[in-house]
């Protein structure tokens, strides 16, 4: 293993770690107006899983921009995200089943929201058409970012030890795409990007953590990226 990627592995620096709050908070007028769906009632149903602590207004900007380009895109109406309770992935799947409406749902899950996304991918691939994540820890060490000790307070579990099923690693049995980037303040890019064989393809962004849900620059790239992963 040579050096870069080694610290490929290891958590972000603290550089990049200190510029993720700014990335947020300069772009919190995304969060305001109403709430989804989006796009055309016929367009393929898109549902965004937000992050660790984030709501469906915090991927407000990226589920208009998903609907403006011709998907029928939504939040979760599953309120803050703080961490996996047990009936986590029970209350996705039927969120996913009714909002799909009979047709398979492709799942965008950001850091933590895209671990829900692939692991009710692998409960119920009957209701999930693909898996699209961003800046999600699918790989190696769990430890191997910069949220974990906050994870653990908040969650009341060991990052480790959830209250639901995991197989982090193994792929969900429905396409998957791991979007990661070297700016990631969070995530560790190793982990972000995957390894063969624990999902179908990667790619690589230039942006912060906060940025893949929050960047209206990043936006056209993840519809993009979404739209060339959907034919």
């Amino acid at each position: 293993m040579n050096i870069s990627e080694d610290a490929d592995e290891r958590p972000p620096p603290l550089r990049l770690l200190a510029r993720e709050p700014f990335a947020l908070l300069a772009r919190m007028y995304r969060a305001f107006g109403r709430l989804g769906p989006f796009g055309p009632e016929d367009g393929p149903p898109v549902l965004v899983i937000p992050g660790f602590l984030a709501t469906d207004r915090t991927t407000l900007g990226l589920q208009r921009a998903l609907g403006e380009a011709g998907f029928r895109a939504s939040g979760t109406e599953t309120g803050i995200n703080a961490g996996a309770r047990p009936d986590t992935l029970d209350r996705l799947a039927k969120r996913i089943e009714a909002f799909g409406k009979g047709r398979r749902v492709t799942l965008i899950g950001w850091s933590l929201g895209g671990i829900f996304a692939r692991e009710v991918a692998k409960l119920r691939p009957d209701l999930v058409d693909k898996v699209i994540t961003m800046g999600t820890p699918i790989s190696g060490d769990p430890r191997a970012n910069n949220a974990w000790r906050l994870y653990e307070l908040v969650a009341g579990h060991k990052v480790d030890n959830p209250p639901i099923e995991t197989r982090i690693a193994d792929k969900p049995p429905v396409p998957t795409l791991a979007i990661w980037s070297r700016r990631d303040g969070i995530v560790a890019p190793a982990a972000a990007r995957g390894k063969d064989g624990e999902r179908d393809a990667e790619l690589e962004l230039d942006c912060s953590h906060m940025g893949f849900a929050t960047s209206g620059a990043v936006f056209p790239k993840i519809v993009a990226a979404a739209k060339r992963f959907a034919a």
